[in-house]
């Protein structure tokens, strides 16, 4: 069985972002005396976080919920680049790569 690449996203997203495992657990809600624990048994894959959880965790580090479930890396990539567009950017990128792609 394959590991679920949520740990692995979980710790780049974070650490991009400057954030400790417990300034990151506490922003998204977990409780402060249980978020570093929690975030490092996330970032470790001894626990994946619930789909609400990971959704709030996923709003403070400002990526969409798909990239941490996102296989291969390459897919991680392109999601997070895509994130980052504004929406003129995103209808360009979409309208240019779907057209091309989907014929």
């Amino acid at each position: 069985m394959a590991k679920s690449p949520v740990a692995k996203r979980l710790k780049e997203a974070r650490l991009a972002a400057g954030l400790s495992q417990k300034s990151l657990g506490i922003a998204a809600g977990i409780d402060e005396f249980s978020a570093s624990a929690r975030m490092n048994q996330y970032e470790t894959g001894k626990h994946t976080p619930d789909y609400s959880t990971l959704s709030l965790i996923a709003k403070v580090l400002k990526l969409p919920v798909a990239y941490f479930y996102a296989d291969p890396d390459e897919l991680a990539h392109i999601i997070r680049f895509y994130s980052f567009l504004n929406a003129k950017q995103r209808k360009d990128f979409t309208t240019k790569y779907t057209t091309s792609f989907c014929k």
